[in-house]
């Protein structure tokens, strides 16, 4: 096992391998061979983030440790590898190229939200730039709706693209982690400010933090906003309704959590936490399965049910609502997109479902292999049992709504 450290951004293992035929045919399972690999040839790279003042609001942190999130695809994955019977003309599939199925996963949600793709194509860059991972993204996203087959596989140019800014190749990323840093390229790298701003409100809940002393009453204020909700879950069943009430419940803070009360002029307690100021047109939520346990990462595979339709008014009460939260707004969603991991702390896979905008159905993407399914087959990524377990969900609001900004 790895030690991990309390506190970093994301952990990278790194997993070049070599002389790994030899090193298959010597080993009894693909597991011993994984294993053996991983003990020769991994070097970490630690990230850490600077942490929040005191420890307020301390849920904004990121998981103490985050998954390991792609898996090397012995099979021959080419871009025309889905059988004829299988393969749905609503999506493509895409190769797993230098451990990216991460990437590929995330592709497949994007591609999916129509918003995105029609705004990155009101964007006219100046020039081409290779470095470009908003002007990469675009040409990914528009070759993966068209129909014309290609013999390089579509998302190859974007992947060098994120590996030159610093996204690695065979390096096993976590979704959420690089679901943000492709926004944040976004924000840096686009020339039409205008368009990027529209980009990050597809995407944009506004909060309000708060903190109160509970002696005096005093209260401070602040606006702040996130990309995707990061929700804590427990070590039992789960809803998702549950958790995002958890996420807007006051916590009261005491004994060593104080907080200094300026009107009192000393540490009182108080309570601290966030009130929903508005939600964007796209909502994604960051199941934290991930758990750092005396220095070490363990995955959560507890259930999580999440509906099919959500509406938010029906789920937050008033407390956790800010004052300036505008009621008239619709709170309606519905689900389009569930990114998924499959396999443990060190060691997993990502694959996505995804209901796809033209049709409505749903559809599962592991890499290059790409088949129809149900809704039924999306709840077994609940969790509770073996197998995959959603990682991340993407609502989309079902009212009619301009994402202009």
């Amino acid at each position: 096992m790895l030690p991990c450290l309390a506190n970093s951004r994301f952990v990278h293992c790194n997993c070049f391998v070599s002389h790994h035929t030899r090193l298959l045919s010597s080993m009894n399972s693909w597991f011993e061979f994984r294993l053996q690999l991983f003990k020769q040839y991994s070097s970490i790279r630690l990230y850490v983030t600077a942490r929040m003042a005191g420890s307020s609001f301390s849920r904004f942190n990121r998981s103490a440790s985050l998954p390991y999130g792609t898996q090397d695809v012995s099979r021959d994955d080419t871009d025309s590898s889905v059988s004829e019977q299988d393969k749905p003309s609503a999506m493509r599939g895409l190769m797993n190229y230098r451990l990216s199925c991460c990437v590929n996963a995330l592709l497949q949600s994007f591609s999916a939200t129509q918003e995105l793709v029609d705004l990155l194509n009101t964007w006219n860059p100046d020039h081409k730039d290779k470095e470009s991972v908003p002007l990469e993204l675009r040409e990914t996203l528009l070759t993966m709706q068209s129909d014309q087959s290609h013999s390089v596989p579509p998302h190859q140019d974007f992947l060098h693209c994120l590996n030159r800014n610093a996204i690695r190749f065979y390096v096993q990323q976590d979704a959420d982690e690089v679901f943000l840093s492709i926004l944040n390229f976004i924000q840096q790298q686009m020339s039409n400010n205008t368009v990027a701003q529209k980009i990050q409100c597809l995407y944009k809940v506004n909060v309000e933090t708060y903190l109160q002393c509970i002696e005096c009453k005093h209260t401070n204020t602040g606006t702040s906003f996130v990309l995707s909700l990061p929700l804590n879950i427990k070590e039992s069943n789960n809803t998702l309704e549950d958790c995002l009430r958890f996420f807007f419940r006051l916590q009261e803070l005491k004994d060593m959590d104080k907080c200094f009360c300026q009107r009192c002029g000393e540490k009182r307690p108080s309570k601290q936490g966030f009130k929903l100021i508005s939600l964007p047109p796209v909502l994604c939520f960051h199941l934290k399965r991930f758990r750092n346990y005396h220095g070490y990462t363990r995955k959560l595979n507890c259930k999580v049910t999440f509906p099919e339709t959500l509406n938010i008014s029906d789920i937050l009460t008033a407390e956790a609502l800010s004052q300036s939260y505008a009621h008239d707004n619709d709170s309606q969603y519905s689900l389009y997109a569930v990114i998924v991991h499959i396999g443990e702390a060190l060691f997993g896979h990502y694959t996505a479902y995804i209901r796809h905008h033209n049709d409505k159905s749903w559809y599962y993407a592991d890499d290059s292999y790409v088949k129809q399914v149900t809704w039924e087959e999306v709840q077994t990524t609940y969790g509770g049992q073996r197998g995959g377990t959603a990682y991340m969900l993407l609502y989309r609001r079902t009212a009619k709504e301009s994402y202009s900004g």
